[in-house]
């Protein structure tokens, strides 16, 4: 079975889609697969963008839509494209109006107005991104948890990942030519996770990422001897900040997440 790509579409978060479209690709596939939220939808054009892509890539769209028009528009636009489209709330919303005799409110995200939670969670998410592949240092200090590593070691999805655990963390990058923020060599190592690979596992992920980017992969990103020095420069990095190490090369995103969360309970109990 080829991998699976399906974008989820939503006028929130796109949270209650994510999980019902995971839940389904369970059935079909125990492998790799590929699910992208595109939340916060309010107009037209954002679902024509998202239609073609889907189109381009043979995706399928899973989507929650409580306005009518949008719903209408986005069912239309697929069939017209040729791409498969689900709406996942739509009829129940519908079977719900018809039984109950009362019209919806159509507001998006009322299912998270007064959780906290919810709102814990979208302010980590927000945290990740704007502290991303060390963009801003100044986030180092204020992280839960800070990720290094070289590129291409999942610091971006494992940030986002443990952002949904409520978790705000920064990850910074590791580049030879580039010395790393002096903030990192300053907050507590126990909140700090660096994040190893082989040399490799990390020469065919890279060799992957310039395919998909229709690059030939004689570059010296996937270059071999340049991944050895990099990671040789990484562990320099780590042992002198005296970090904890989790080695990433054949993890999946969420059994890293999991090493990490256990990891910084352990570190905050001592």
């Amino acid at each position: 079975m080829i991998k699976p790509f399906v974008y989820i579409m939503s006028d929130s978060v796109g949270e209650t889609a994510e999980l019902v479209v995971k839940a389904a690709l369970s059935q079909f596939n125990d492998g790799p697969f590929d699910v992208q939220r595109i939340p916060y939808i309010e107009d037209k054009s954002i679902i024509d963008d998202t239609i073609a892509q889907a189109r381009e890539h043979d995706a399928l769209i899973g989507f929650t839509l409580v306005s009518p028009e949008l719903r209408k528009y986005l069912s239309y636009r697929a069939v017209e494209e040729g791409v498969e489209c689900v709406d996942i709330m739509g009829p129940m919303m519908d079977s719900m109006e018809r039984h109950f005799g009362t019209t919806p409110r159509l507001e998006a995200g009322l299912v998270h107005k007064l959780d906290e939670d919810y709102f814990k969670r979208v302010e980590a998410i927000e945290f990740a991104v704007r502290y991303d592949d060390g963009r801003d240092p100044r986030g180092i200090k204020k992280a839960d948890i800070v990720l290094i590593g070289v590129s291409r070691t999942s610091k971006t999805p494992l940030s986002q990942y443990l952002a949904h655990k409520r978790l705000k963390v920064a990850n910074v990058p590791i580049v030879p030519e580039v010395k790393p923020p002096q903030e990192l060599f300053e907050v507590d190592p126990r909140r700090c996770i660096g994040l190893k690979i082989t040399p490799e596992k990390l020469n065919d992920i890279r060799k992957e990422r310039l395919k998909a980017l229709g690059l030939g992969d004689e570059a010296s990103y996937a270059n071999l001897q340049r991944i050895e020095q990099e990671i040789s420069y990484f562990e320099n990095i780590v042992d002198d900040i005296g970090c904890e190490v989790i080695d990433v090369s054949h993890k999946a995103v969420e059994e890293t997440a999991n090493m990490i969360i256990h990891t910084l309970r352990t570190n905050n109990e001592k």
